[in-house]
């Protein structure tokens, strides 16, 4: 009784708009773990920080509360410990040219990912596309796999931060997923329990990203980073644009092509190169790796050209059960759709517009994400060739490959495809890759 009587007041005192007591956040984010706390008390307590929301003290009290309401991992190794994270988007695979990338200019990267999320692809789903590869390692595993290669790209365990892992559930179905404060708690409790130094984000806005303007974005790149440095973590943001797919693909094999032609120098997707430079250099700034962003990224540069990247990333996917000749032997070793069908301009001019949510929406209909929780994924579909905003195309000209399981599965992406694309005759005004930093 007195534990209900202790999450009643917590959660009057937030509808009320009052900062709570010192220890009570740590309360209840044990009680969230534990499930002392109930799924009603969970649920009217997310409601409450939706409604009224928290001040900054609060945000990093609750995300530390979060943090600690689990495993904290530690580490003595001889570079920084660094991570990024991407607020989601369509083809965004930097992670798997990043992590490596890091990995290979001397820093250590932990990096624990997550799965496709309604409209937006997961970086594992995408690594799982690669035959025999784990994301579910233990720490004791994780610890070595860095100690030896220095960049991992894992799951969360039910260790990490349980307290985050159960009230994301409860905000999934009482719609309080879009609170900035619950959103940023939810990103960084996991991260810092990671044992970061320094941590860059990819705050997206754009057609395809949950933050739609640059506003949005920016108020909640505003709000992670200095919840993150208010938490310990030195932390900058980059807003960048999701008006158009990042990648020229969208689908879980399709982008690991991506990936693999741009570490290889086989076929480099120049916006997936420019956003890895760009955050591998603020990453290694804030690590001491770097002087100052400019000089990280040209060392981030140096690392994929050289070809040191794609070593590190082949030593990766060894290490968790991938093909030890990844590197050498991706295109034989990636599972193949079994219908490839054109997409083609009705007419001709520029790509005037693209619902890249739409997009992202036609892949996981096709197959390549989850319409329910649990359910199993083709890697092998998407859409490869994208083309991208502005570009000049001629009537019957493909605007993209789709890549689907069956004849009548490529024809319902024909049709999605065709209502995401806007030809027109004017080439758009676009909006930078980069559009802003916080720090």
């Amino acid at each position: 009784m007195a534990s209900e009587f202790e999450a009643r007041g917590i959660i009057a005192g937030l509808r009320a708009g009052l900062s709570p007591a010192p220890g009570a956040l740590d309360w209840f984010a044990r009680g969230l773990a534990s499930g002392e706390v109930t799924d009603a008390q969970a649920g009217a307590f997310a409601m409450a920080i939706c409604l009224r929301g928290l001040d900054a003290d609060g945000r990093v009290a609750l995300t530390r509360s979060m943090q600690t309401s689990g495993m904290q991992m530690e580490w003595d190794l001889p570079g920084p410990v660094l991570d990024k994270h991407s607020t989601g988007g369509i083809g965004d695979c930097v992670s798997l040219l990043l992590a490596p990338a890091l990995a290979a200019c001397g820093a250590y990267v932990p990096m624990i990912s997550g799965r496709g999320l309604g409209h937006t692809g997961g970086t594992l789903d995408k690594l799982e596309a690669i035959p025999g590869l784990r994301v579910d390692l233990t720490p004791d595993d994780l610890r070595a796999q860095l100690v030896q290669g220095r960049c991992a790209i894992v799951a969360a365990s039910a260790d990490i931060a349980p307290a985050d892992r159960r009230l994301y559930a409860i905000r999934d179905v009482t719609a309080t997923v879009d609170s900035v404060d619950l959103i940023t708690a939810s990103i960084l409790s996991k991260k810092l329990a990671a044992g970061l130094e320094g941590l860059v984000l990819d705050v997206k806005c754009g057609s395809g990203a949950f933050m739609k303007t640059e506003a949005e974005a920016r108020v909640l790149a505003q709000a992670l980073v200095r919840t993150a440095q208010g938490a310990g973590c030195m932390t900058t943001a980059l807003i960048t644009d999701m008006s158009q797919p990042l990648a020229s693909a969208a689908g879980n094999a399709l982008e690991v092509i991506a990936v693999m032609g741009t570490l290889t120098g086989h076929a480099i997707d120049p916006d997936l190169w420019d956003l890895t430079v760009a955050l591998g250099g603020e990453a290694l700034a804030l690590g001491g790796l770097a002087a100052d962003a400019a000089k990280g990224a040209a060392r981030v540069e140096e690392a994929l050209e050289s070809g040191a990247a794609a070593e590190y990333f082949g030593r990766m996917i060894a290490a968790q059960g991938g093909p030890a000749d990844f590197v050498d032997r991706w295109p034989d070793r990636l599972p193949a759709a079994p219908v490839m069908v054109e997409f083609c301009a009705p007419r001709a001019g520029f790509v005037m517009s693209i619902d890249t949510q739409a997009v992202g929406e036609a892949v996981v209909h096709l197959g390549g994400g989850r319409l329910r929780e649990g359910a199993r994924i083709n890697p092998s579909v998407g859409f490869a060739e994208l083309m991208g905003l502005g570009e000049a195309v001629e009537a019957g000209e493909p605007l993209a490959m789709v890549h689907a399981a069956s004849l009548g599965a490529a024809e319902a992406a024909l049709a999605r495809l065709a209502q995401a694309y806007r030809i027109g005759d004017v080439a758009p005004d676009t909006l930078p890759l980069i559009i802003g930093k916080v720090t």
